[in-house]
């Protein structure tokens, strides 16, 4: 039977916890929601699935009920003994890979220990992502091509907005270069901050980001380090970023901006640059 929000006080409770706003946790309520995020990406029985952030395992029940093989990786310690009191049957049949601690190394990079669990498996994201992971995570998974197969999660509105954000727009940036370069975007639903507990102040997206069938790019590290140099200095001239020497093609002025860039010449700048 899905978790109410009762359910979820009295759990909490129960251990001495609440939702910390530090970590970004707030529970996604609206049982309707849950069931439409994982209908968008359509898991078949058996199939992996990475959930980051789990908080009490709504989500994480909803997959394991619909035979799908999950990995769940949770920071906070009191909800990572709490998850692994409630499913100790599932992770002891395998059904469920329970990691505690965080799903980012060094705050840029995917988890060793979540590497070794896919093990280049084929998988998908579904997931609420914790606001704070959201935008590096979804930018690693992007280039990672040859085993993710789909992130369909929820997140903050303004992050989505930078996901489909276009050029000469406030919020284009390294995350809409690298995600757009390798997936397509397709909106799923906008939450109100009732669909959740506590409730957040701000509204939020549920997205799908699957892969293109023809990248942009056949080396995304590669435009990722170059988007890194060029966005954290956005409104400096590209010219004065890369320096004097470098050879810029014809169609790309050195007094350009970064932020007035398309997809496709930063893909050219990239392949000219020598790291």
């Amino acid at each position: 039977m899905p978790q109410t929000l009762a359910d979820i006080k009295d759990m909490l409770a129960a251990r001495a916890l609440a939702p910390r706003h530090a970590l970004g946790q707030n529970f996604l309520i609206d049982h309707n929601l849950i069931r439409k995020l994982i209908d968008a990406a359509a898991p078949a029985p058996a199939d992996l699935i990475l959930e980051v952030g789990p908080g009490t395992g709504t989500l994480t029940e909803t997959l394991l009920e619909r035979g799908c093989t999950v990995i769940a990786c949770e920071l906070d310690r009191g909800l990572a003994a709490l998850l692994r009191d409630r499913f100790a049957p599932r992770i002891a049949d395998q059904s469920l890979t329970l990691i505690e601690g965080d799903c980012l190394e060094r705050k840029s990079a995917i988890s060793p220990a979540i590497l070794d669990a896919i093990a280049d498996r084929p998988f998908r994201l579904i997931a609420n992502l914790p606001y704070g992971a959201a935008s590096p995570l979804m930018a690693r998974l992007a280039e990672w091509r040859s085993a993710c197969l789909g992130q369909f999660v929820t997140i903050q509105r303004e992050v989505a907005q930078r996901l489909r954000a276009q050029p000469n727009t406030r919020d284009y940036s390294e995350l809409s270069v690298i995600v757009q370069a390798m997936c397509d975007i397709r909106r799923i639903a906008t939450l109100a901050p009732e669909c959740f507990w506590p409730r957040p102040k701000v509204t939020s997206e549920m997205v799908a980001i699957t892969p293109r069938e023809q990248p942009l790019t056949d080396n995304p590290a590669q435009l990722a380090s170059l988007c890194h140099t060029l966005f954290t200095q956005r409104r400096k001239q590209i010219g004065g970023i890369l320096g004097r020497d470098f050879p810029f093609p014809p169609d790309i002025a050195p007094t350009a901006r970064p932020e007035s860039l398309t997809i496709e010449q930063l893909v050219v700048l990239s392949r000219l640059r020598k790291d």
